[in-house]
């Protein structure tokens, strides 16, 4: 059995981050890998953050989540989900507060999630040089599914890495990325095709697969899902919301964020997660994870593309356009009304997922037999 180390986004307090690095732990194991998760020291950020660190940032994110138009109840429960997340969900990964850098491993993936999104000012994670394999203990350095998120190549060219980045690269046994904005810098840079996968929260079949998930919630009434970070909904597309929901007679739960509109904020696992989007009447989101789940989960929904701030145009196009599913983006939430209306083919999906599962499984297998 090899040793397979897995460097991701395993620490960040987010479903879709636990879900992704559920999934390809979960592929790999079933593969015959033997999986542990690998840490990284977050480096500098090349965009200046403008939010403290530690103690004093936790105290901002306190008081900006009081701020909210939002139940006391749901915010009270929004800030107890942060405080427990760790020691709640790490155990399901394998983690614990010790930290594992560079381990000696015969397979070392790095990915999914935006492991190289270099040019942001998350200072969980800046510009960080083990994220693209720097000092690694592996015999055998791959990608699976790696995104540069929102980190274009004219970014990467204003902030003159550039050559840094394919130094790096070319220290790779083999690329794969989830995007085509990253299928375009990797070629850039490397001249190299990378191979182009799905995400682990799609390649793994959660819903057929995983019995963690439970079949029902204990929510009585028809409700529909706003999902996304906290206060990423506007104040105007809260409003919207509110009367939208009022139309369709639906209680707003939020999960993985507080918003403005929110009638009650859910605080419950991972695997929950997806039982609350499997039995929602609609789901309404902003977040690439957000739509995986509703697709996993054959739900309707929109998905609102933002340009502007953290933009996640480049990933969610992309996403959508590849699962023939870009007729659910919306740019203004007000455009909900006319797409929620219309049904999904998700026969057609499914066989879109299907083929992108067998390529994904292909790709892993061979990069353990590699190993040999």
């Amino acid at each position: 059995m090899y040793k397979v180390g897995i460097l991701s986004m395993q620490r960040i307090f987010n479903y879709g981050s636990f879900l992704q690095a559920m999934g390809l732990k979960s592929i790999i194991e079933e593969l015959g890998g033997e999986v542990q998760f690998v840490d990284y020291h977050p480096g500098e950020c090349l965009i200046p953050s403008k939010s403290s660190g530690g103690l004093k940032r936790k105290v901002e994110k306190v008081v900006e989540t009081f701020k909210y138009k939002a139940p006391l109840s749901s915010k009270l429960k929004f800030i107890k989900y942060k405080k427990n997340y760790a020691s709640n969900y790490y155990p399901y990964l394998g983690i614990t507060g010790e930290m594992n850098y560079s381990p000696k491993v015969d397979l070392l993936v790095i990915g999914s999630d935006e492991v190289f999104n270099c040019v942001q000012n998350n200072t969980n994670v800046g510009f960080t040089p083990e994220l693209f394999g720097a000092d690694n203990n592996a015999d055998r350095l791959v990608s699976y599914a790696g995104s540069f998120g929102n980190t274009t190549l004219d970014k990467i060219k204003q902030y003159n890495i550039s050559e840094k980045l394919k130094e790096w690269f070319d220290d790779f046994d083999s690329i794969s990325v989830r995007d085509k904005n990253s299928v375009k810098i990797i070629k850039t840079l490397t001249g190299k095709d990378p191979y182009y996968h799905i995400d682990p929260v799609l390649a793994y079949d959660f819903m057929n697969k995983c019995n963690e998930i439970p079949k029902t919630v204990l929510e009585k009434e028809k409700y529909m899902i706003l999902y996304g970070y906290s206060g990423r909904f506007t104040v105007d597309e809260c409003e919207f919301i509110k009367r939208y929901a009022k139309e369709k007679r639906l209680k707003i739960i939020c999960i993985g964020g507080v918003q403005n509109c929110c009638d009650e904020f859910v605080d419950c696992s991972p695997y929950e997660v997806l039982a609350y989007f499997k039995n929602a009447e609609e789901v309404i989101t902003d977040t690439f994870h957000g739509s995986i789940m509703s697709i996993i989960t054959h739900r309707k929904f929109v998905t609102l593309v933002r340009n502007s701030g953290y933009g996640n145009a480049e990933k969610l196009t992309d996403l959508l356009g590849r699962l023939h599913l870009d007729n659910r983006i919306v740019k203004n939430v007000r455009g909900t009304s006319g797409i929620m209306n219309d049904d999904i083919d998700y026969p057609s999906v499914d066989k879109v997922i299907s083929m992108e599962r067998e390529n994904s499984y292909n790709y892993l297998k061979k990069q353990l037999e590699l190993c040999k």
